[in-house]
């Protein structure tokens, strides 16, 4: 055994802890630095401990580095962070319509100590962490479950020419369409995925888990995910002549989605969830709300994979779109889109700067059009938002749950939502109960509780669903 071989208890004697960077140590040493003695090897590890981001660069020792703060940052700390006493105060839009259970989510979010401002949706209900329909803006940190598992979830409404009457006149080419040209649930693909410029992004090469993440963005893109994820075929209906789509008033053929980020964005969240939870020692009702700081490498890192995730999520929707567009032999007019289940850097009225929370709630800053859909059988609508402060510019996502997947299950039968979709002229592909329109609220009164928050440019009504499922 040569007189310059270290073991493990060498580094532990000069202030490296166990784990992963003792291992890392060792083997750059034998790679880099064999022919040297145990002295001169223990002084480089000595300098690399005492300033670790001196060496971040370094060929040889970086990794050694990245470890070092990488251990640093993900610390576990027996203190608990406590909740303020008091909430921040927030405005409630459509109060009588949402459960308690997202009031009380609601409450606890803005007695986090890193809460500077709250709003919650008409639609809210409750959720993980954040409730859906929930608006939180905090300083220099991202709240996981704020965000969601399904990172940059959106909507997308692409507006054709084409007569109305040709749904009906063409249904089955309508409905063949959808059959052919959308995938719906976990792990599905299309056999050919098309290649999109997303995966030339930067991150998919610097962030170290995203690298492994993009074989699955590229199995994935162009589909859709299960639950309340659609893709159908309705009328558009614009009705404010003022329209920044450029579109007549009158009726047109659209086709509207709602999906998101698929695997890539599900798995960016659990990763770094994790991450979160190990640094945030939060009271029991507050665990899911648990932080990153932006400016932590782990912060940072999220939120350079959250807007990767967001953007993944678009072009997804654009494949579908694009599908789409060629199987009816149709251009579009026009396209809308928005993102929910997304933080934003944005100012406060006063100037604060903050990180604004989405979760489950449009972006409704003045000017910016989004949709805003109702169910299988109600109406969605093309707003334009009004930048209201007191709801942080926001706006709902739909209409809401009012029974949860468990409670639709149990309450509903398959002849009445049979029922009201042939009564309401709606063609149903996939779905299931849980997604029955009953299960939702009124979207109508939703409306009616954030006319000051939005403008009504039209109306989607949906003709031809698909949904995952059979």
């Amino acid at each position: 055994m040569g007189k310059g071989k270290l073991k493990g208890r060498d580094l532990v004697k000069i202030g490296y802890t166990q784990g992963r960077v003792i291992g890392i140590s060792l083997n750059v040493m034998k790679q880099h630095f064999k022919a040297k003695s145990k002295a001169v090897k223990l002084d480089l590890l000595s300098a690399v401990l005492k300033d670790p981001n001196a060496y971040v660069q370094n060929v040889a020792l970086g990794s050694i580095a990245k470890e070092l703060l990488h251990q640093k940052e993900t610390k576990q700390t027996k203190s608990q962070i406590d909740l303020r006493q008091n909430h921040v105060p927030f405005q409630v839009f459509g109060k009588k319509n949402i459960e308690k259970g997202a009031l009380d989510q609601m409450y606890t979010a803005a007695k986090l100590p890193i809460t500077v401002a709250a709003a919650l949706m008409p639609d809210a209900h409750q959720g993980y962490g954040l409730p859906i329909g929930g608006v939180l803006a905090t300083q220099n940190t991202v709240i996981l479950y704020g965000v969601g598992v399904d990172i940059g979830c959106r909507m997308c409404l692409t507006v054709y020419g084409m007569p109305t009457t040709m749904i009906k006149g063409s249904h089955k080419q309508f409905k063949k369409a959808l059959m052919d040209h959308t995938r719906f649930g976990a792990g599905c693909t299309f056999k050919n995925p098309i290649d999109d410029a997303i995966f030339e992004r930067e991150e998919f090469a610097e962030i170290p888990f995203v690298r492994g993440l993009k074989d699955t963005a590229f199995a994935q893109i162009g589909t859709s995910g299960g639950g309340n994820h659609f893709v159908e075929f309705g009328i558009v209906d614009i009705t404010d002549p003022s329209n920044e789509m450029g579109l007549a008033v009158g009726q047109y053929v659209g086709i509207l989605s709602h999906s998101g980020s698929r695997g890539l964005g599900a798995k960016i969240a659990n990763y770094y969830t994790k991450i979160a939870m190990q640094r945030c020692h939060l009271p029991k009702e507050a665990k899911h709300l648990a932080w990153l700081e932006l400016d932590s490498a782990a912060g940072a890192e999220y939120w350079s994979a959250m807007n990767l995730a967001g953007d993944y999520a678009s072009a997804c929707h654009h494949q579908i779109h694009k599908r789409l567009s060629k199987a009816i032999g149709e251009k579009p007019l026009a396209m809308v889109e928005n993102h929910h289940n997304f933080a934003w850097k944005e100012s406060l009225a006063d100037g604060t700067e903050v990180i604004v929370h989405r979760k489950g709630a449009t972006p409704a800053g003045k000017g910016v059009l989004g949709i805003i859909p109702g169910s299988m059988t109600a109406p969605g609508f093309i707003v334009r938002g009004k930048g209201i402060a007191s709801a942080l510019s926001s706006a709902a996502h739909g209409a809401g749950r009012q029974l949860s997947r468990r409670k639709a299950k149990e309450t509903l039968t398959k002849k009445a939502v049979r029922e009201l979709l042939k009564k309401n002229g709606v063609t149903l592909i996939g779905g299931g109960l849980d997604e029955a329109p009953m299960a939702y609220k009124n979207i109508h009164e939703v409306m009616h509780f954030q006319r000051e928050l939005v403008d009504v440019l039209g109306s989607f009504s949906p003709k031809i669903v698909r949904m995952a499922g059979a």
